[in-house]
């Protein structure tokens, strides 16, 4: 029985290791990207993001439409609704981590 919880526990940590989800949450431009989101894009005061731990009503869920990396940097550049274009506000290369992280996370 020891054995068999030590093979599947050594299973387990394999497959964690080589998972995508992992692989993308221990990516730096990831993690930069949670945190413009959750900081200087204050993008948790109007979208759900599950992985953010966002639950807001605003904008869009986005675990509902799980934008894809193009259509998150157009709505984060140039604004959509009531939502303000954040390009002058947020630099090149923020708009560019918090459009990977969305659409990463946005996907789990």
């Amino acid at each position: 029985m020891k054995k068999l919880f030590l093979n599947l526990k050594r299973a387990l940590l394999i497959l964690i290791c080589f998972s995508p989800i992992f692989q993308a949450n221990a990516d730096e431009l990831f993690n930069k990207g949670k945190e413009i989101f959750l900081e200087a894009g204050n993008c948790a005061a109007c979208h759900t993001l599950s992985d953010a731990g966002s639950n807001a009503m605003v904008g869009p869920n986005l675990n509902e439409i799980r934008p894809n990396i193009q259509r998150t940097l157009m709505a984060v550049k140039n604004g959509i609704g009531v939502m303000p274009a954040m390009e002058g506000i947020l630099s090149e290369e923020e708009i560019e981590a918090v459009a990977h992280y969305v659409s990463i996370s946005a996907e789990q």
